[in-house]
């Protein structure tokens, strides 16, 4: 049997599970969605985002790139953001990275991989933010591991330095920013960061929001 074809039969058996479990589901997630949580990820086929936070349909707004990243001219990311904290008034949002990312990984090397090197350079800036620290790291495993971990560190300010974001907290939206990082080989999450207000950002990045669009 083809492989897509098995993917619809398992969609099938699903679909009958769940409707056997709880009648009303379908009725339910179909009258609209009301999540608490926006979840910026890796696209790494090994980090379900349900099933490692063991949560269920509705349950999570997502968004999924490369290395997760938060990059401020990425219309997409931006998009799903807007609508997630301005629409949804999701309360936290969640960006997860994990060991083991290729994606961090490749922009930790010197190859050259075409289109991809765009994105690795926001990645690769990073790297140069914090050299100092990882420069003196002399075991590669260890070195990358902890490139992923302040990557995910960055990304979640790059949250805060947001006017989407900055425009919520003037507000007085309940809005929490999370850095987590995956682990593959134990299944478990380590919290990195956590933010909830501009106050620690440098002034630079700090909006005049009564004065400007909410955007």
């Amino acid at each position: 049997m083809d492989l897509h074809k098995r993917l619809i039969l398992q969609n099938q058996a699903w679909a009958e599970e769940q409707q056997e479990k709880n009648p009303e589901l379908f009725k339910e997630l179909a009258s609209g969605q009301h999540p608490k949580f926006l979840w910026i990820g890796c696209s790494d086929s090994r980090v379900p985002v349900n099933e490692i936070t063991d949560t269920h349909s509705g349950d999570m707004f997502v968004h999924r790139n490369i290395a997760n990243m938060v990059v401020h001219t990425d219309l997409n990311l931006l998009s799903v953001l807007q609508y997630a904290v301005q629409v949804l008034k999701v309360e936290h949002i969640i960006v997860c990275g994990h060991y083991g990312c290729g994606g961090v990984k490749a922009a930790f090397e010197h190859g050259n991989l075409g289109l991809l090197n765009k994105w690795l350079r926001n990645i690769k800036d990073v790297y140069r933010l914090h050299g100092p620290e990882l420069d003196v790291i002399s075991n590669e495993e260890d070195k990358i591991n902890r490139f992923i971990e302040l990557n995910v560190e960055e990304q979640v300010q790059n949250l805060a330095k947001t006017s989407i974001v900055q425009q919520a907290w003037a507000d007085g939206q309940k809005l929490l920013l999370h850095g987590w990082v995956f682990d593959i080989a134990t299944g478990l999450v380590h919290d990195r960061e956590l933010i909830d207000n501009a106050n620690n950002l440098d002034d630079i990045y700090k909006y005049d929001i009564e004065s400007g669009v909410k955007y």
